[in-house]
C-alpha cells in the first residue's frame, strides 16, 4: 500500500489518539530507521527509550525466533524456566527480593501502587492508601496512573480521578515531607523526570526521600520505566546514588520493543501479594522473558554500561557546544544518554526539521529537545546529528 494511502487508511480504522509524523516507517537496523519510501533515517528516539540494543538486533532476533518455536505461552498457572531465570537476573542485580511481571510500564505502576495500598492496609489496617508524587512526572495512562501522574494536561476529560493522589514539587524534600500525613501509604518519583523535560535532581535528593521514607514508615517507590535498563549508564538510574527503593518499576527497554514490564520488590513488601491479589495473563510469557534475558545479558556484558557513560559525556560535550554558540539554548541537562537541550522558543519546528533532513528527536515539555539513542550508538553518529542541529540553528 503507497504511503498515502496506508496514512488516510489508519486515520479511517485507528483510534486517532497520537499525532503521527507523515512518515511510514518499515525497516530498521541499529541507530537506523527506514520509510516506505526507502529513506534513511538516523534515529535519536529510539521507540521513546524502547530499542536500547538498537533496532533488529541479530542476536535478540535469534532468541525471539528460537523461542517462538519451542513454547510462547502457557499462562501463569504454570512456571516457565524463560520467567525464572530473569527474576533471578533482576533481582540478582539490584534491592529485590521479588518481581511481578506484566506487559507496559503503566501495569508495572499499576501493580506498584497496588502492592502499597495492599501492603499498608496490611500491616496499619484501612485509611492509609495515599500516594504522594512529582509535579510535571508521567507514569502511565491507565485511570490510576494517570491520577498519579503530576500533569493537569493528561487528566483533562478524564474526571473524577482516582481518590488519593497528592502532588508536590520534584527535587524540593521539604514539600514531601510537608504533604506525608497519617492516609499517606507511598512516595512515587522518578529518578530522572523524562515526560517533564529531562530534568535531573540534586545528588541529595533519593537519599533524602529514602530518609523522610524510612522514618514515616512509607514505602518508596521508583518508576525507572524510562531511565532503567542502562539508560543512564548504569544498570538502573538510582544506583549512580545507590540508595535503594522498596517498589521499583520497569518497563520499556527491558525486552528491547517486545512489550513487558516488571513491578520489583523486597520480600517484605511482596508479602501483601498472595494468589489471587493481582495477576496478568500475558506476564512474563516464555516468549517474553527469553527476549529480556538476552537484553539483559548484552546490557550486563563487561564494558557496556562504561561505554554508554562515555558516549552520554561525549554527546553532552557535543550539546554544550552548540549552547556556546547559540543564545536560545537555555539549559543541556541529563544523564548517560538520556539528555535534554531546553530551548527559549517551542521544539516542535526544530524536530520536524530534523526530520526532513534525516534525523529522529523528539520535543517533550514544549520546549525541551529530548534525545534518547540507542544505547549502541557511535560517535559517528552524534556528530551526524550535531551537524544537523547546528545546521538548523545557524538559520534560526
Amino acid at each position: 500500500m503507497e504511503t498515502q494511502k496506508l496514512m488516510e487508511k489508519s486515520q479511517e480504522h485507528i483510534c486517532q489518539t497520537y499525532s503521527r509524523f507523515n512518515v511510514v516507517m518499515s525497516r530498521g537496523s541499529g541507530c537506523y530507521l527506514w520509510d516506505q519510501e526507502g529513506r534513511e533515517y538516523l534515529d535519536f528516539v529510539a521507540g521513546i527509550a524502547v530499542c536500547n540494543l538498537g533496532h533488529c538486533p541479530s542476536e535478540v532476533a535469534q532468541v525471539l525466533y528460537e523461542q517462538a518455536q519451542q513454547l510462547v505461552h502457557v499462562s501463569n498457572l504454570y512456571y516457565t524456566e524463560p520467567q525464572v531465570k530473569l527474576a533471578r537476573s533482576l533481582t540478582g542485580a539490584c534491592f529485590a527480593d521479588k518481581v511481578f511481571f506484566c506487559n507496559s510500564g503503566a501495569e508495572a505502576n499499576e501493580a506498584a501502587l497496588k502492592l502499597a495500598r495492599k501492603y499498608s492496609r496490611m500491616r496499619y489496617g484501612p485509611g492509609r492508601y495515599g500516594v504522594i508524587s512529582m509535579k510535571n512526572s508521567f507514569h502511565g495512562r491507565t485511570l490510576a496512573t494517570l491520577s498519579a501522574t503530576g500533569q493537569q494536561k493528561v487528566h483533562e476529560g478524564f474526571e473524577p480521578l482516582v481518590d488519593g493522589f497528592r502532588y508536590v514539587d520534584f527535587n524540593r524534600l521539604e514539600s514531601v515531607a510537608d504533604a506525608i500525613d497519617r492516609t499517606t501509604c507511598a512516595v512515587l518519583v522518578e529518578p530522572i523526570q523524562g515526560e517533564g523535560g529531562v530534568i535531573v535532581p540534586d545528588e541529595d535528593y533519593l537519599a533524602g526521600l529514602r530518609e523522610i521514607c524510612s522514618r514515616q514508615d512509607v514505602l518508596l517507590i521508583y518508576d525507572e520505566i524510562q531511565v532503567g535498563m542502562g539508560r543512564t549508564g548504569k544498570l538502573f538510574a538510582h544506583q549512580h546514588e545507590n540508595v535503594a527503593p522498596d517498589i521499583m518499576t520497569l518497563a520499556k527497554a527491558l525486552a528491547n520493543g517486545i512489550p513487558m514490564g516488571a513491578m520489583l520488590t523486597t520480600d517484605v513488601v511482596a508479602e501483601a501479594f498472595t494468589p489471587g491479589s493481582h495477576a496478568s495473563t500475558f506476564g512474563g510469557t516464555p516468549l517474553v522473558t527469553a527476549v529480556a534475558n538476552e537484553v539483559f545479558r548484552q546490557i550486563s556484558q563487561d564494558g557496556f554500561l562504561d561505554r554508554v557513560r562515555s558516549m552520554g559525556a561525549y554527546f553532552r560535550d557535543q550539546l554544550l557546544a552548540l549552547q556556546e554558540k547559540y543564545s536560545f539554548i537555555r539549559e543541556v541537562r541529563g544523564r548517560g544518554l538520556i539528555l535534554g537541550m531546553e530551548l527559549e522558543f517551542p521544539g516542535s519546528e526544530v524536530v520536524s526539521l530534523c526530520q526532513e533532513r534525516g534525523a529522529l528527536i523528539n520535543c517533550t515539555a514544549e520546549k525541551v529537545l529530548r534525545f534518547l539513542p540507542p544505547l549502541i550508538v557511535t560517535r559517528k553518529e552524534v556528530d551526524r546529528l550535531t551537524e544537523i542541529l547546528e545546521a538548523i540553528f545557524v538559520q534560526m
